[in-house]
């Protein structure tokens, strides 16, 4: 089964949809890409890339802090501000994201996370391990030439 980018983009409005308080959703790898976002409101206004890597790292660094300490696993990151809140949560090889207003039930917010999380670690082991399909369908003299350009790149 091939994974697209869609299904994560589900899981991700399901998130957003279960609570009034979400303003975004955001799914990033362990070293801070982008993989999906979805947002409540199309004129919220996010830098996508920047907080997705900010929270990864502060959830990563936050797990390594746990494992040296010996407190077991993290399972969510919380980030209050004056008028919001951010959360992370791991997802698999991935981490979710979400922001929201400063009156979301917080609890909600922790139980739809770690559902959803679940859920995306599957979809996201499953999307790692598929091997592109660069040579699927290739004639073998196109595959000579493209290891001819490759052979080129590697001399320059």
């Amino acid at each position: 089964m091939s994974i697209t980018v869609r299904q994560f983009d589900e899981i991700l409005s399901d998130v957003i949809k279960s609570e009034p308080g979400i303003k975004k959703t955001i799914l990033v790898d362990r070293t801070g890409l982008t993989i999906a976002h979805v947002s409540k409101f199309s004129y919220y206004p996010v830098d996508v890339d920047g907080i997705g890597a900010i929270a990864s790292a502060v959830f990563c660094a936050s797990e390594e802090q746990g494992k040296s300490l010996d407190v077991g696993d993290l399972t969510i990151v919380t980030s209050e501000f004056g008028d919001g809140k951010i959360f992370a949560a791991g997802a698999g090889k991935g981490v979710l994201c979400v922001i929201t207003d400063k009156e979301v039930n917080i609890g909600m917010i922790r139980l739809t996370m770690m559902k959803a999380a679940a859920e995306l670690a599957k979809v996201l082991d499953e999307f790692m391990a598929e091997k592109p399909a660069v040579a699927a369908g290739k004639t073998d003299a196109e595959r000579e030439e493209l290891r001819a350009a490759l052979g080129e790149l590697e001399k320059g």
